[in-house]
């Protein structure tokens, strides 16, 4: 579907970002992809990583300011939302900061791109958001319910949908690294909760699920 098509990817420099260039450019022939983030550190490596190929763009903005997200949402086919604050504990410390990113700024992505017509928005989730206990989850929750309410009452062609998985393994704030080290340096291995229960996925089967919901997805789905 992402042939020959401009793709937007927010929150583009992590670990879904680079997954998703990697798998786009194996496997389809998109057009364009633009990665849109405020990290001009992560940009650049990027930016190396890749050669400078044509057909990556690369755009400073950040998902809170409503300008911007409009402005990078023009000539977009597809958007794959995926900025976001992560961490749990940065949002337990920081819960206004969480609602500003996850929610009010998924808010934007899904108003600008209503606006520009866009044909398909995936909006990436947690299964945090299930049941939350936690601002991270409950952040993550409310931007499902705007995705869920955008395509209840929007009037324009765009689909809206989501895809939601759990802990992706070895990326930014995932356990295992933080398991591998401690093992490493001998020490013992700590859990929140030993009646917790982790859903863990490897990158490329969190890609496959996205790509699934953008082939798949229907208007609301989650």
């Amino acid at each position: 579907m992402i042939d020959n098509k401009v793709v937007l990817v927010t929150g583009g420099t992590g670990s879904f970002g680079h997954a998703f260039i990697t798998y786009a450019f194996k496997h389809h022939s998109p057009q364009r992809i633009i990665i849109f983030s405020r990290d001009e550190k992560k940009q650049h490596d990027m930016r190396i990583l890749y050669a400078n190929d044509p057909r990556l763009t690369f755009v400073i903005g950040d998902v809170r300011h409503r300008d911007s997200v409009f402005h990078v949402m023009h000539g977009v086919d597809y958007v794959f939302h995926a900025a976001a604050l992560k961490q749990v504990p940065s949002c337990e410390f920081f819960p206004v900061e969480a609602v500003k990113t996850n929610f009010l700024g998924t808010v934007n992505v899904l108003d600008a791109a209503e606006h520009h017509n866009i044909e398909k928005i995936i909006i990436l989730t947690t299964d945090k958001a299930v049941y939350p206990i936690n601002a991270m989850g409950m952040t993550k929750a409310l931007a499902e319910k705007a995705m869920i309410a955008k395509a209840r009452h929007s009037h324009a062609r765009t689909l809206f949908c989501g895809a939601r998985y759990g802990n992706v393994m070895g990326t930014r704030g995932s356990v295992i690294p933080l398991f591998v080290d401690y093992i490493k340096r001998g020490k013992p291995l700590t859990v929140t909760d030993s009646a917790m229960t982790r859903f863990l996925l490897p990158l490329d089967h969190a890609i496959a699920m996205v790509f699934f919901a953008l082939e798949h997805g229907k208007h609301g789905d989650l």
